[in-house]
């Protein structure tokens, strides 16, 4: 039995990771070949490098990534706090309402943020879909993931240090940011990351929000797999890969040397 699940966990994880690791080697194919190995050389990733509408698309993602991903943090903290401190059906329902957009299909987002920022542009005249819209929709399906970080750090919190703190004379606003946020740090970090990754790696909302001028790195990509395959995708997706490797790596060796610290 113990067999059988060793091999069973050893061909899931090469159906995860083989197609990762012929993509890593093919980018160093001096070829045009998805096939056949051909030569080492660094051609793909100097063209990568040389591709002005690749690198572009690739700011353009972090840019929106990073402000998405901090405001809707702050939005989504603050809608936190305010959940958790309501009773009874209220925040049943608030909750409920809240986990609508994680559940529900995200091409359903996609199309009814499409028609509501049509509808609303078409009282300004000129103004078309682009940087606002995609910012806006971004931190709009972001702010959910961010309250369901964060909720469970306020439920654990202890919340006789809040109101030992308003006692002795701390203004609530200090109490809150001196004694609530180191508490909930965690659940706001969590959910700063999570809304990170998830605005830079989503496609289809960017698809239908972002305007034919501007374009993320996803959509990019999607336009260059119409064209005949080129192997800086290879090179660019085998360095995505290589970045969220070594920040796993980082995340999970700090987190011995803290229990190290601690203990």
């Amino acid at each position: 039995m113990k067999t059988l699940l060793k091999i069973y966990n050893f061909l899931i994880v090469a159906f995860l990771y083989l197609p990762i690791f012929v993509i890593l080697i093919f980018s160093f194919n001096s070829g045009t070949s998805r096939a056949k190995f051909e030569g080492f050389s660094l051609q793909w990733y100097q063209e990568l490098f040389a591709d002005e509408l690749i690198l572009r698309s690739l700011y353009y993602s972090v840019i929106i990534a990073v402000l998405s991903a901090v405001i809707a943090t702050v939005i989504g903290t603050m809608a936190a706090v305010g959940i958790n401190s309501l009773r009874g059906w209220k925040k049943s329902a608030f909750l409920s309402v809240n986990n609508i957009p994680v559940v529900n299909p995200e091409i359903v987002t996609a199309i009814s943020m499409m028609i509501l920022f049509v509808f609303v542009l078409s009282y300004f005249n000129g103004m078309e879909m682009g940087f606002g819209t995609l910012l806006i929709a971004h931190i709009t399906f972001n702010i959910p993931y961010v309250v369901l970080s964060v909720l469970p750090k306020l439920r654990g919190m202890d919340q006789n240090i809040y109101h030992a703190a308003l006692d002795l004379g701390c203004p609530p606003a200090k109490a809150f940011l001196k004694v609530v946020i180191p508490q909930i740090m965690p659940g706001i970090i969590s959910g700063l990351i999570m809304a990170f990754t998830l605005s830079l790696d989503d496609f289809v909302i960017s698809y239908f929000n972002s305007g034919a001028s501007f374009q993320t790195l996803p959509i990019t990509i999607y336009s260059m797999t119409k064209k005949p395959y080129s192997l800086k995708l290879n090179a660019l997706s085998t360095l995505l890969f290589a970045v969220v490797l070594v920040l796993m790596l980082a995340v999970n060796i700090k987190k011995p040397k803290n229990k190290k610290a601690k203990s």
